[in-house]
């Protein structure tokens, strides 16, 4: 493959355009051409021919780079919504199914309950055989539609608290449909009544789909002590460009500049699959890794949406997060985050660190198109250090060589 940055003036001048939101520094073309690599096939959904091309990307990239590269196949379920709306009086308006829950119609009264849906909220309303309708906040989607079936409710609707759409999670069975509407679309339903029949219908499917896990290291390295991952899959409508080809960017180019050195002989460089229907790709990595190599990590460095606000921020183990403030500039400690494959690990008791930079107005959003490369030539630097500082070299190192 041709690699972009080396094409021409005219290439570049295009990368920059499309991807960056500030002006393309020397170090950081490369990093912008693996950026706009990946965005090339559209939204890397994990199980789609997008995301198949980017890990073949990948895989090239770190065999270019002299790694040994495994595509490590799992099998998932992905819940879909086939167009789930609730019809009032003659205005159809489009939500989205809560991941997990039933398909059903039920044509008839809705009954707005006070507060979130606790038990003592549905206890002040009568909504037997009626489509409930609740705000999101305080207490799991689940417990809502328990509460409501409980209650004898045949649907149930969660608005929002913010004007976006509602795409959750209810994470386990409920014996109702739930759809999920943006604030802006229930804000009049929470404080309206309901004179007529409505009409909830929720479509759905589960498929069985394979995603694709990039493992790269050097011959006979099997055993790491240090893991630094990221995941390159993206949601359905979003190019992805922070979330997250900015982490796997950095991730590729921490591997390209650690390649020579011998702390890359204690290393693992894994890219994950399907982290955007639950962490599946990194749990499954866990799973399928043996008791030594996990034993072996002496940490775990995860890098997501690394390339939007200026402040890197980082959590995680507490030792490791000392250690990463004493070795590396310019970071923000913050309290740790469970929703990124930092927490498969953590999980199976391995020192980990979460490498962001905090919330992105496109999260999810068709408008992630863009990195500033100056931040991911930063992160790429933290990367860097905190390896170091991870792992100072052993006494069979000459230090000549020593990162």
């Amino acid at each position: 493959m041709v690699q972009p940055w080396r094409a021409g003036g005219a290439v570049l001048l295009a990368i920059s355009l499309l991807v960056f939101a500030q002006p393309v520094y020397p170090l950081a073309e490369r990093l912008g051409a693996d950026v706009q690599a990946l965005l090339a096939g559209g939204p890397r959904v994990a199980g789609s021919a997008a995301a198949e091309r980017a890990s073949a990307y990948l895989g090239e990239q770190y065999r270019a780079a002299g790694y040994e590269v495994e595509i490590q196949p799992f099998s998932f379920e992905k819940f879909n919504d086939l167009g789930s709306s609730l019809l009032v009086e003659d205005e159809r308006l489009k939500g989205r199914a809560l991941s997990g829950s039933i398909a059903g119609n039920a044509a008839t009264a809705a009954v707005v309950v006070p507060g979130v849906g606790e038990s003592a909220d549905f206890a002040r309303v009568d909504v037997k055989g009626a489509v409930a309708i609740v705000r999101r906040g305080k207490i799991p989607f689940l417990e809502k539609a328990r509460q409501a079936a409980q209650a004898g409710a045949v649907g149930l609707v969660v608005v929002n608290s913010q004007d976006g759409p509602l795409m959750g999670t209810l994470g386990g069975k409920a014996a109702i449909p739930v759809l999920g509407l943006s604030g802006k679309q229930g804000s009049a339903l929470l404080a309206g009544k309901f004179p007529k029949p409505v009409q909830l219908e929720v479509r759905t499917e589960v498929v069985s789909l394979t995603g694709r896990n990039v493992i790269a290291r050097l011959a006979g390295v099997s055993t790491p002590q240090v893991l630094l991952g990221a995941h390159y899959d993206s949601v359905e409508g979003a190019p992805g460009a922070n979330d997250n080809a900015s982490g796997s960017a950095v991730l590729l180019e921490s591997a390209r500049r650690l390649a020579g050195t011998p702390l890359a002989r204690r290393a693992w460089f894994v890219h994950f699959d399907a982290e955007e229907e639950g962490l599946v790709g990194s749990r499954h990595f866990v799973r399928s890794a043996s008791a030594p190599l996990i034993k072996a990590l002496r940490g775990m460095l995860n890098f997501d949406m690394v390339g939007v606000n200026e402040k890197l921020l980082v959590g995680g183990t507490p030792e490791l997060v000392a250690l990463v403030e004493k070795s590396v500039s310019a970071v923000q400690k913050v309290r740790p985050s469970n929703a990124s494959d930092h927490a498969s690990f953590a999980a199976a008791k391995v020192p980990v660190l979460f490498f962001h930079r905090g919330q992105d107005p496109n999260y999810h959003q068709p408008g992630d198109k863009q990195v500033d490369p100056r931040l991911l030539e930063a992160t790429v630097e933290a990367a860097l250090g905190t390896v170091g500082a991870l792992l100072p070299p052993a006494l069979s190192e000459s230090p000549e060589r020593s990162l």
